[in-house]
């Protein structure tokens, strides 16, 4: 059987295993389990349990349970309430400040986070009822928690780019400084479109009234000192992020060592500011982040079996090999990948995606002549669009949770906006890949 016969057929198996309702760990394993026994030598069975440990034998990884402390740590208090408010505060004079202010509380908890269900959790709480009190229609009050949820994995730090980094063997630290200007490229758009929105809405409300509980947007004024008073609690997260930026730019800490400080740190000041107790609290997050951080490791580990498999029955080298052999313009085959990467986030996490497809993708990006930096900037993006469109879309899960009286086809309703701004924001990489670049090209590395 050739290897381009035997890979579709191995993509065909693949498919019914992940697609099966089976945990993505179990199915790659068990995919792996069956390609190893059916196609290879019986004996590589005994190497299986090695391979699965090299492939989490890496030091890069100890920053994902880091980050996934940190953000567990933040996420189980309500500073992300106290952000939101903070920022609506300062933005509300704004045509539709009350939606910007959800979606900048987003982008910064999105840098103490790292996940994107937990910003849309965490601010989605707070943001919803208040944007749906001040009239705004349920539609853009949920498509503006599900788009800025997607933040999450953009700005840094990012599970998605530290697993991408693993898995093509890049600089972590440079993926997470390039995610900086494009995490604020989308921030801006996303904000733009936002008041774009209310001021035709306001001119034109038609049927938007009908789903919001008070049509008539709250008029409402703080002063400077009630300004202020709002920064207190938020001021030191703020610093928190500043400060880690500052380690990994300037190449003072590695991603995991700037993980460790971000969540020691955190748990200190969650303490100090909103009375953590160490018998009730911290045992909730510890397990929040021993369950989650256990599930993205197995999917690396399987995912790292899956992908020798792949390699030693000479899958990845034909399919590389075949793309560049067809000598398509390079842009013609990035907007193949990207239409292929959109569709797999219809049914798949992020991390999934990342550690199945990398291997396969990197040597046809390298080949092609385009920066592994960048395009893991671009695969983020792919990643965020796949968040919010169905039928795995959890964003959209998680704000119908929030507003279980919104229809999930007005969520989706508002949310199709910013999927299209997510494109735009891949197209305008493509023409500027500097956006991407410039940073990490004047980043010291460690």
């Amino acid at each position: 059987m050739s290897p381009a016969i035997l890979g579709i057929f191995i993509l065909v198996v693949s498919l019914v295993f992940l697609l099966s309702g089976m945990p993505i760990a179990f199915a790659l394993g068990a995919v792996s389990l069956f390609f190893i026994v059916t196609l290879m030598d019986v004996n590589q069975l005994f190497m299986t349990a090695h391979t699965v440990y090299e492939g989490l034998n890496d030091f890069g990884l100890l920053a994902i349970p880091l980050f996934i402390l940190m953000g567990s740590t933040i996420a189980h208090t309500k500073a992300g309430a106290d952000l939101y408010e903070a920022l609506h505060r300062w933005l509300y004079r704004l045509p539709g400040g009350l939606g910007i202010s959800n979606i900048f509380s987003c982008a910064v908890f999105a840098a103490l986070c790292g996940s994107s269900p937990a910003t849309a959790a965490a601010i989605g709480t707070a943001g919803i009822p208040e944007m749906r009190k001040r009239g705004y229609p349920g539609s853009l009050a949920t498509g503006v928690i599900v788009a800025g949820g997607t933040l999450g994995i953009l700005i840094p730090p990012s599970v998605t780019m530290i697993v991408y980094g693993i898995a093509t063997q890049s600089s972590v630290g440079k993926l997470f400084i390039a995610g900086v200007i494009p995490g604020l490229l989308m921030t801006g758009l996303f904000s733009v479109w936002v008041i774009f929105f209310m001021v035709l809405w306001r001119r034109n409300p038609g049927k938007g009234q009908i789903d919001s509980p008070n049509p008539s947007p709250a008029t409402e004024s703080y002063t400077l000192k009630e300004k202020l008073a709002s920064l207190p609690r938020v001021l030191p997260f703020i610093l928190l992020i500043v400060i880690m930026m500052w380690a990994l730019y300037g190449g003072l800490a590695t991603p995991s060592e700037a993980a460790a400080v971000g969540a020691i740190a955190a748990l200190i000041m969650v303490k100090a500011f909103y009375q953590l107790t160490l018998r009730e609290d911290l045992l909730r997050i510890l397990k929040g982040s021993i369950r989650e951080s256990t599930m993205i490791l197995m999917i690396v580990g399987t995912s790292y079996l899956f992908g020798v498999v792949l390699t030693k029955l000479y899958i990845t080298q034909t399919v590389a090999n075949g793309i560049i052999e067809l000598a398509l313009n390079k842009w013609l085959v990035m907007l193949i990948i990207n239409f292929f990467l959109l569709v797999l986030g219809c049914f798949m996490p992020p991390v999934a995606i990342i550690l199945i497809t990398a291997p396969i993708l990197h040597p046809i990006i390298t080949g092609l002549g385009f920066d592994t930096i960048w395009f893991g900037v671009i695969i983020t993006l792919n990643m965020e669009a796949g968040l919010i469109t169905p039928p795995v879309g959890l964003n959209l899960y998680i704000v119908q949770g929030i507003a279980p009286d919104v229809p999930i086809s007005q969520v989706l309703q508002g949310s199709m906006p910013f999927l299209l701004l997510l494109g735009l924001g891949i197209i305008i990489l493509c023409i500027w890949p500097e956006l991407a670049l410039w940073l990490p090209n004047k980043m010291i590395t460690r």
